[in-house]
């Protein structure tokens, strides 16, 4: 028979690991499944915001994880060198992290995998590949065949395991999404750029310790620092060129020389490659137990990097509503949030992602003249912010600003420890109060709380070391707010009355039932 698990995840990349080790850190038997027999152990995203740092520190050891990070701006520049537009980076973001951090991958990673191997519920199985599913009303069998690296292919011996639920984060070609039947629709957004990642040899200069877009109609280039001790170089094919000879290390070390007047004696090339730069979405996430997650679901150009940052979000978005229905707090309909919530927040990142991928591969001289044209004379408008989530899992009609993110800070609590938010309190909803809410709320909506694994937090039992929590509730004209394991703000209340009824809100939304409890 074969191996019974609560959810099988499919791929081990960022998305699959934050996934898994969420899961396991909330108690379920997870496991993993993934073709390749070690972690890739190179950068293939190189930033991430603070969002996706404040999920790294909820899987992993975020100090860890960040130790060979920085601060990142970014530059979008014409071929002459001159500025179009400077994004600017916080070193103190809303979520305790700069809002722009340059990361090595692999560090991330590993971080994440040594923290999920410990819980002793995830059973990490690297080496087989998905090659057959089957699904009935319990759950998920998944056929698996030793991964074959010298040939690359599925042909060693055969295996089960079987789950309640699958989430398929196999990468952008995913096999799952394949046996499904899955298809994805096409943005129309296709380029090809050759990637060139090296590591320093003496000192980083200072004109790369942050990102360059060279929006050069001759062609398009870009260089973005890996943390502090390696480098990203990027390239656009031009008419003409093939794969083949942009991936030997001749072409390379001729870009780097003609653009960057670097060579041998500056940098030694660690990998090269043509990327396919594409925009193309799942027409459905879920089907019966299984979903799909980060680039199985979406993928999106670079321009914005927000790729992993988004399937990173699907992995905290899914995570905590299994939870709830593997658990027996909610029912399956809550797993159909998923995709109502992410799909419309990742089609507009998507969008807004195609838009500046539009402006660096500008290939014609005078439509790139007329760009820079319109953004010296400041007729560009400025990019929209991150949308919000609408609908799913939130609280209605309460004039908060329900599905955009709730910030972390530094607390002191009344025994003398002191930490970010989320290392106080754990992985679960919080609920931040301006005073002790036990009797606004009375024992039963406590025990509620309390089985739905929400955190309480009285802003005048501790010390609001950044006060960021004050300020927030200030902001939001409320005296507590209720914000989701993923960090989104449920809702807030205007008052004691509002409080319980916030509570009951959130029980309505997990539980499918708006009788209050009293």
């Amino acid at each position: 028979m074969a191996p019974h698990y609560d959810v099988a995840v499919v791929g081990y990349g960022p998305t699959g690991l934050v996934a898994a080790s969420l899961l396991g850190r909330l108690g379920h038997r997870v496991v993993v499944c993934e073709r390749w027999p070690t972690l890739y152990g190179l950068p293939r995203l190189t930033h991430i915001d603070d969002e996706t740092a404040r999920t790294v520190q909820a899987a992993g050891d975020a100090d860890e994880a960040l130790r060979d990070s920085s601060v990142s701006e970014y530059l979008w520049v014409n071929g002459k060198g001159e500025t179009l537009v400077r994004i600017p980076a916080n070193p103190e973001g809303p979520m305790g992290y700069p809002d722009h951090i340059s990361m090595y991958q692999p560090d991330v990673e590993s971080a994440i995998d040594r923290r999920l191997r410990g819980y002793g519920t995830v059973d990490v199985r690297q080496g087989w590949a998905v090659t057959g599913l089957d699904q009935d009303d319990d759950g998920v069998t998944l056929r698996l065949s030793g991964w074959n690296t010298e040939t690359s292919c599925a042909d060693g011996p055969r295996d089960e395991v079987r789950a309640r639920y699958v989430i398929a984060a196999d990468g952008s070609r995913s096999r799952v999404r394949e046996l499904l039947g899955g298809e994805r629709e096409d943005f129309g957004f296709n380029e090809s750029w050759v990637n060139v990642d090296t590591e320093w040899l003496r000192p980083q200069p200072p004109e790369f310790a942050y990102g360059t877009q060279y929006c050069d109609p001759a062609r398009g280039h870009m260089t973005i620092n890996i943390g502090t001790t390696r480098q990203r170089f990027e390239f656009a094919l031009l008419p003409g060129e093939t794969r083949e000879e942009m991936t030997v290390p001749e072409t390379a070390w001729r870009l780097l020389r003609e653009y960057h007047d670097l060579g041998p004696d500056d940098v030694r090339i660690i990998r090269q490659l043509v990327y396919g730069f594409e925009a193309r979405i799942a027409t459905r996430w879920r089907t019966g137990r299984v979903f799909l997650a980060g680039d199985a679901a979406h993928t999106m150009p670079p321009y914005l990097g927000q790729g992993a940052c988004s399937g990173i979000r699907d992995a905290t978005n899914l995570a905590w509503k299994l939870h709830l229905v593997l658990g027996g707090l909610a029912p399956e309909a809550l797993l159909d949030t998923y995709e109502s919530e992410r799909r419309p927040h990742v089609t507009a990142l998507t969008h807004m992602a195609i838009g500046l991928g539009k402006v660096a591969n500008t290939h014609d001289v005078e439509a790139a003249a007329a760009r820079d044209a319109a953004f010296f004379a400041g007729k560009v408008p400025p990019p929209p912010p991150f949308p919000p989530l609408h609908g799913g899992a939130l609280r209605g009609e309460s004039g908060a600003p329900v599905g955009t993110l709730s910030p972390q800070g530094r607390l002191r609590l009344a025994d003398g420890r002191t930490g970010r938010l989320d290392d106080l309190t754990g992985y679960g909803f919080t609920l931040v109060t301006a005073e002790d809410p036990s009797a606004a709320l009375g024992p039963g909506r406590l025990a509620r709380l309390e089985h739905l694994g929400c955190a309480v937090v009285a802003l005048d039992t501790v010390d609001d070391l950044d006060g960021r929590h004050g300020e927030y509730l200030q902001r939001l004209g409320a005296v507590a707010y209720l914000a989701r394991p993923d960090f989104v703000l449920f809702g807030a209340a205007t008052d004691s009355t509002d409080l319980g009824a916030l509570v009951d809100d959130l029980d309505a939304a997990v539980s499918g039932t708006a009788k209050a409890v009293v």
